[in-house]
């Protein structure tokens, strides 16, 4: 009994592991830790110089960029839905962020910094909210061909980021794209051989690595062969090292537990800054998140990611951390380097203090453009030359969809991006959609089996019945098509010689509104009103469900609604002027034989 006891709750532990984590916890293997552990080590590497930079950006002391890449990064990993999104301080929350709260207090200030960590917390309560309230399903109408404008543009922006440590030039004083690169080119005449040397190193080793070792970190081998040049040089070379700017001494990053204080009325200002923050920061993770899963075919769960990033910044915001997301510039390295699931992101913030607190003059030796040149590379990696090929092939709507998105990323905030390239997805499809395609078939009456075919494809121009219309009707009739729909049928009971009863092939009519049901009442009433008639064939149980909703059902008469085309066209042709019938030729239906044609001798009556 005893023994029994002693293993249920193992038996139990990985089914509640799974739904607390994920299914990820059931792949964990000692290679996989070891594959963890090593792109761990590059992420802890490439978020220092990050976070110090970024906090800075954000009007915050720089160690509070390196507390969000930590405590922020650990629970988000553990708690999303992402297994290689690894969270942390971004060049657009910072931005936001500054931008947002430096009206309200002095930027570094103590009061500045009590209300970006207040705002940090609601903007995790909001994000949270639509993740328990699974409205995630709103990072639906994010477009493929948005996404990857979005990920082509972040590539740009890092590329364009990492050019002033890549050349070895000063910083640039200005925020954004075309600021660093007006920067680059005055400065083009002081950059630094030595930059461009270790930058050159450093994109050999891992290129080499990458290819003849695949399996290993080639990314932290490029960075480990940059820091040893610099080292080397300065040890056996020269007694002065590389005139390189590098990572340096930083201050040991032990987050403090602490309430952030802010007054009853600032707290009322600070919500509608939240709100804004949480669309800046959900619509940065779940773009990242989606072009990471792009790329590893995993599966997202957008209301799981969007609760652990909303549960990573309540936490982080009791931890001296400030808005959070996914970072890009993180998490395409961390995929790249071998990451297999999200214990990588927790060993890097763990490596992270451990690296820092220790402070190896090794680790204050990593020449900046090494790290530039392992952003360039993941530069490289996202821009899918052979992807726009394709795309500008077989869509130009796509294209243009996905180039607007880049250059709106590359010139605008993130999020503005985000949103400009969802809203053009949205309006493509609704343009697509508000023209649903009206197809006039007919029967092929000169083939023995009589095939049932629309009329635009066949070979040779077919015929059609001068009183019954055969119309196929493809797509949705909402109120954005609606005005399609109605001019096509105005146009068909308009024509010179107009058929005055219309039978609907509804069969891919997929959905109406209230503005569809009533087109077909008002279709209705007008085939009746020139002496004929409307009818529909297999129409959805949803289509039905909204016209009985309306009452269009009781109007149009249970005899309208057909299951199949036999009976349908046998009951409609009872309906049909016998007197027209009687003058055809064309005789496309097998009702048509019983009917006399217009050659056909009348027996003169009995004397």
């Amino acid at each position: 009994m005893q023994a029994s006891q002693d293993t249920t709750p193992s038996a139990r532990a990985p089914a509640v592991f799974e739904r607390l984590f994920g299914g990820w916890v059931h792949t964990v293997t000692p290679e996989t830790l070891r594959h963890d552990l090593m792109a761990a080590l590059l992420g802890a590497v490439l978020v220092l110089p990050q976070g110090i930079a970024f906090a800075t950006l954000a009007g915050l002391p720089p160690e509070y960029g390196l507390y969000t890449a930590i405590v922020p990064c650990i629970v988000a990993a553990l708690f999303g839905s992402s297994w290689h999104v690894m969270s942390g301080p971004t060049n657009a929350n910072s931005l936001a962020l500054f931008a947002m709260v430096s009206p309200l207090a002095l930027a570094f200030s103590p009061g500045y910094i009590q209300m970006a960590l207040a705002v940090t917390v609601l903007v995790g309560i909001m994000q949270w909210l639509i993740g328990a309230l699974r409205l995630g399903s709103l990072a639906n109408f994010i477009s493929p061909a948005a996404l990857f404008g979005f990920t082509s543009g972040a590539a740009l922006l890092i590329a364009v980021y990492a050019l002033p440590d890549l050349l070895g030039l000063a910083p640039a004083a200005e925020h954004g794209a075309a600021a660093v690169l007006i920067h680059v080119l005055r400065q083009l005449g002081a950059l630094q051989p030595a930059a461009l040397a270790v930058a050159g190193v450093t994109i050999a080793i891992a290129l080499l690595v990458r290819r003849l070792r695949p399996s290993w970190p080639s990314m932290l081998a490029g960075l480990v062969a940059a820091t040893l040049l610099g080292w080397g040089w300065a040890t056996y070379v020269s007694t002065a090292p590389l005139p390189l700017r590098t990572v340096g001494q930083i201050q040991t990053p032990w987050p403090q537990f602490a309430v952030p204080t802010v007054s009853w009325s600032a707290l009322s200002e600070l919500l509608g800054l939240a709100f804004a923050l949480t669309i800046v920061a959900l619509g940065q993770s779940i773009s990242i998140a989606k072009a990471v899963a792009a790329r590893s075919g995993q599966r997202i769960d957008a209301n799981r990611e969007f609760r652990g990033q909303g549960l990573s910044n309540i936490v982080g915001g009791f931890f001296s951390s400030y808005v959070s997301c996914g970072s890009l510039n993180r998490s395409m390295p961390n995929l790249e380097a071998g990451a297999r699931t999200p214990l990588a992101a927790v060993f890097s913030a763990v490596l992270l203090l451990v690296l820092v607190a220790l402070s190896a003059k090794l680790l204050a030796q990593i020449p900046m453009a090494a790290l530039a040149a392992l952003l360039l590379l993941v530069a490289v990696s996202l821009l899918d030359i052979k992807r726009w090929k394709q795309l500008w092939a077989l869509s130009r709507t796509e294209f243009g969809v996905a180039f607007a998105t880049m250059v709106a990323t590359v010139s605008i905030r993130l999020e503005v991006a985000i949103l400009l390239g969802t809203l053009l997805s949205l309006m493509s499809f609704l343009y697509r959609t508000s023209k649903p395609a009206m197809r006039t078939m007919g029967f092929d009456s000169r083939v023995p089996d009589r095939q049932f075919v629309v009329l635009a494809d066949a070979e040779n121009p077919l015929q059609e019945c001068p009183q019954l219309k055969l119309l196929r009707m493809e797509g949705e009739v909402y109120f954005g098509a609606t005005q399609h729909v109605a001019d096509t049928l105005h146009a068909l009971r308009h024509a010179p010689q107009p058929q005055k009863h219309l039978l609907v092939m509804g069969k891919s009519m997929n959905f109406i509104d209230l503005a569809g049901a009533q087109l077909w009442e008002q279709e209705l009433v007008a085939r009746r009103v020139m002496g004929g008639d409307l009818y529909f064939h297999r129409p959805r149980p949803e289509v039905i469900q909204m016209w009985q909703t309306t009452g269009f059902t009781r109007l149009l008469g249970p005899a309208h609604q057909f299951p199949d085309k036999r009976s349908a066209i046998a009951t409609i042709f009872t309906r049909l002027d016998p007197a027209i019938c009687r003058q055809c030729t064309v005789r496309i239906f097998e009702e048509c034989r019983s009917v006399p044609g217009p050659d056909a001798v009348t027996p003169r009556p009995a004397a």
